[in-house]
């Protein structure tokens, strides 16, 4: 009698042990969502201010400044490698920008 009183009094802790359980990972996976869409959010703004410098196909000095400045942030935000390719080879051109890197950039703009 005792043996199944003690059983019957655990049942209610296993079942919220089980129910904590699932709230821990319920809470892990809103965490980990949450995460993921702020990383694409960076990601998007840091292409869209890449994508409106290069819009109109001509890079002045400021325009070539403002996009080298934008290399690191868009890699580390994910943006995609169509578009941090050109972009680094334009951040790393002398004085005369490349127009193919220009114009494959505006194709991945174009793409996005």
């Amino acid at each position: 009698m005792k043996r199944s009183l003690l059983a019957m009094s655990m049942l209610p802790v296993v079942v919220l042990l089980a129910g904590c359980a699932q709230a821990e990972e319920a809470a892990q996976n809103a965490a980990s969502s949450a995460v993921s869409q702020v990383a694409n959010a960076a990601a998007e703004q840091v292409k869209g201010q890449i994508c409106t410098v290069i819009e109109d196909g001509l890079v002045s000095a400021s325009d070539k400044a403002a996009l080298a400045g934008l290399v690191a942030g868009a890699e580390t935000a994910g943006v995609p490698a169509e578009i941090t390719g050109p972009l680094k080879e334009i951040a790393q051109a002398g004085d005369k920008v490349p127009s193919d890197s220009v114009r494959e950039l505006q194709k991945a703009c174009a793409a996005a």
